[in-house]
């Protein structure tokens, strides 16, 4: 590699970021990648990736007996308060009589379904799964506080049957934690553990199944991360990336998840841009496609939470000023993503890279011919990948000023 790369300040990026796109074993995997296929079938192939991103669909159902936070997890899962519009009616009693379906506010193709409860008397699990259109759902989350009682069993064993996905959730677990609080000797870890146990002691009529302990209020706490460990091992890429992306920011490690979903779906992005439309990246005859990079660019501002209906939801749930939480975002992105931003971005950093990222790779076996509209994807996969670590760093410095 040329030293004098290193030396010239020129060629740094504006992003503040210690690693620079020589850096980035990543993007030169990708760059590898993308030069091996014809121009039009490259482009032609993300093309169709990110059409499947944005038309797949999610079906999420929420089940239980009554009184048990169907409804208030509906909510938390979209994001949204109990009290703003459009949220999932919720009560002491049984407020859901009929399935329905409410779609993800930045995600519609995300559906959360909040289904009736199965407490009643008669339940019949098989009449159930029939009645609620079982086939129409990805998978379930069965939720319980307290303990989990006979009807959810007959109804987990019915899916399992079915060979979908099921879900124990035990809800209300900062309730008992509060509760606890008040006793002699209290420790917090070990009233955890004896709930895990009685969960999984109740549930020996199904084997060994998974419960996760959950607060709606502090999803960011307890087990909330294991279970979305848990369903990006059981679902495809695509329904994994619709569900990621719509999940709220509620800690660092969900900050995390995004990011690294983000950074998979740019090489498909990067590589849609990277064609003859658009603007012309300096000295070379292709251009990049902006109208896909804002694309993009704004579907990882909303997954990270950062746009001005998110921020307002947040600032209402924590109680504090809307603008306390927007002063601390100090990306290019912090007062949203447009047209212009990312014109802008051709107009420093990508010049910058454009003309490093040619000189570096002069020098690399199998690229020293690679022709522009490679150099051309390797530049944009590199802004946006970097875009994604600016609007990361926003979301931390976020949920940080939330007191999350």
């Amino acid at each position: 590699m040329s030293e004098h790369i290193y030396e010239n300040p020129d060629l740094i990026f504006e992003t503040n970021y210690e690693k620079t796109i020589f850096e980035s074993p990543d993007v030169i995997n990708d760059m590898h990648n993308y030069v091996k296929m014809k121009p039009n079938e490259s482009s032609a192939k993300a093309k169709t990736q990110l059409e499947q991103l944005d038309n797949v669909t999610l079906n999420i159902a929420i089940t239980g007996e009554s009184g048990v936070g169907k409804s208030t997890f509906v909510n938390a899962l979209r994001g949204i308060n109990d009290e703003d519009d459009g949220a999932a009616e919720t009560g002491v009693t049984e407020t859901t009589m009929n399935p329905i379906s409410y779609s993800h506010p930045t995600m519609p193709n995300v559906y959360i379904w909040d289904l009736p409860g199965i407490g009643t008397p008669n339940f019949k699990a098989k009449k159930y799964l029939k009645d609620i259109k079982f086939d129409n759902f990805d998978f379930f989350i069965i939720i319980g506080s307290l303990r989990f009682k006979e009807n959810d069993i007959m109804l987990a064993k019915e899916i399992k049957k079915m060979k979908k996905m099921f879900y124990f959730v035990r809800s209300k677990i900062d309730q008992d934690l509060q509760a606890e609080a008040r006793k002699k000797g209290f420790d917090e870890e070990h009233v955890l553990s004896r709930i895990r146990l009685s969960c999984k002691e109740n549930l020996l009529p199904i084997g060994n199944p998974k419960v996760f302990l959950i607060s709606t209020f502090q999803l960011g706490k307890y087990d909330f991360q294991r279970l979305i460990d848990s369903l990006e091992e059981n679902l495809s890429d695509h329904k994994w990336s619709a569900l990621i992306q719509s999940l709220p920011v509620c800690s660092l490690g969900m900050i995390e998840k995004k990011t690294q979903e983000l950074y998979r779906t740019a090489a498909a992005a990067a590589t849609a841009a990277a064609t003859t439309a658009g603007v012309p990246l300096p000295g070379f005859s292709v251009g990049c496609e902006i109208g896909i990079m804002q694309k993009y660019l704004q579907t990882a501002h909303m997954s990270f939470g950062l746009d001005d209906k998110s921020i307002e939801r947040l600032a209402q749930r924590v109680n504090k000023p809307r603008d306390e939480l927007k002063s601390v975002m100090k990306s290019r992105f912090a007062a949203g993503v447009n047209k212009t931003v990312v014109a802008n971005m051709f107009r420093t950093t990508s010049m910058v890279a454009a003309k490093a990222v040619e000189v570096f790779l002069t020098g690399i076996p199998g690229f020293g011919n690679l022709p522009a509209m490679g150099i051309a994807f390797g530049t944009t996969l590199t802004l946006l990948r970097n875009s994604v670590k600016e609007m990361a760093e926003d979301a931390k410095a976020v949920i940080t000023a939330a007191g999350l």
